[in-house]
């Protein structure tokens, strides 16, 4: 059968990305109807929008989208496209797995680092519902905390101060916990870790930890531990291999999956994918390098394994693990890699990212 699947080239090097991606999934024999769509600072310029309706009805249409980088503004500028596909289309569960294949650069390299990384995607401090220090607004707010009944006062005023606010819900924790334990029981995982800040933040982390014990308990069969987010960091870099599943609220899991990343090489070998009731958005966890656009440079891996995660959704086991292997494989041989993936960056045997995925291609 064929799948109906939305392509989102993106902008910087995502075009070349999506090329790559999209050359090593067709070269597994599965069948894929793409829809090119457009998002970006690029299609911004043209249109006065970064993401155009179209391509949000591509995604709906389809239930399954591949999305190459975009490039967010810090500071200023349209918020994170990320964030607003994640919310509009409700993607929930961000699945990014940080698994360490050999050939790749890393001070972990003796360590069999694999584990999965299940981060929630619509609440905490990322549901963006904020307060601009100087709008009368805020004072307001600050005045209301302030007229509490209660320790917890805000000590400065509001044309100096901005508020955040950070929604966690019985609901939400509960789900992305049962999607967290019902990945461990579908992919053999022994073991899920629930990473929270609840010594601080009592009334929404520990809201968070209490209801995901309360859902371990449907899982017998899979072991649960709890750890505070700060010392998780530090386990991670001192025994990634006593983890498999370690499921987090938004903010921490959007952190601490940057460290899953450093981990196994870098940005540039991290998968990820953003599920919902509804569909799917598989991307890679790096940013779209507008310093390299156009130079047929950045390693193409990332979005690539992000295609073997979709793959597994649509069904095609086979077809993902082949790939996956294909990619190993190149890896493992260091030859037809890009610079970030040889021993040192200024290697002139270093290949492009076209030349890499062609090399998967062949080696599948």
């Amino acid at each position: 059968m064929a799948y109906d699947v939305t392509l989102i080239t993106g902008d910087g090097t995502g075009p070349e990305l999506s090329d790559a991606a999209r050359k090593c999934v067709d070269a597994t024999g599965v069948k894929i109807n793409w829809d090119i769509q457009e998002a970006g600072v690029d299609v911004m310029a043209r249109t006065g929008t970064p993401i155009p309706d179209s391509t949000i009805a591509s995604i709906r249409r389809t239930r399954c989208a591949l999305k190459a980088p975009i490039t967010t503004p810090v500071g200023t500028g349209f918020r994170s496209i990320n964030v607003y596909l994640r919310q509009e289309l409700g993607l929930y569960a961000c699945i990014r797995p940080c698994k360490l294949y050999k050939g790749v650069r890393t001070y972990f390299k003796d360590v069999p680092v694999n584990f999965v990384i299940v981060r929630e995607n619509t609440e905490d401090l990322y549901a963006g519902v904020e307060f601009e220090a100087g709008k009368p607004e805020t004072q307001q707010l600050i005045d209301f905390i302030n007229g509490l009944p209660s320790d917890r006062k805000i000590k400065t005023k509001g044309n100096e101060t901005g508020v955040s606010i950070k929604p966690i819900s019985v609901s939400g924790t509960e789900r992305i916990v049962r999607c967290a334990f019902d990945y461990a029981v579908q992919h053999g995982r022994k073991k899920v870790t629930a990473v929270h800040k609840a010594n601080i933040m009592k009334y929404s982390d520990g809201l968070y930890l209490k209801t995901a014990t309360n859902v371990a308990k449907e899982y017998p069969g899979i072991e649960f531990e709890e750890r505070i987010v700060d010392n998780m960091c530090m386990q991670l870099t001192q025994k990634p291999e006593l983890y498999d599943v370690l499921v987090l609220p938004n903010l921490y899991g959007d952190i601490v999956s940057d460290l899953g990343a450093g981990l196994i090489g870098g940005l540039g070998i991290a998968p990820g994918a953003n599920i919902g009731p509804n569909g799917a958005v598989f991307e890679a966890t790096h940013g779209s390098a507008p310093k390299y656009k156009g130079l047929n440079k950045v390693n193409p891996t990332a979005l690539i394994l992000s295609a073997v995660l979709m793959l597994e959704h649509l069904g095609e086991k086979d077809a993902a693990t082949r790939l996956e292997n294909a990619v190993a494989g190149v890896i493992a041989e260091g030859k037809d890699v890009t610079y970030d993936l040889k021993a040192h960056r200024d290697d002139p045997t270093a290949v492009g990212t076209n030349e890499m995925a062609e090399a998967i291609c062949r080696k599948l």
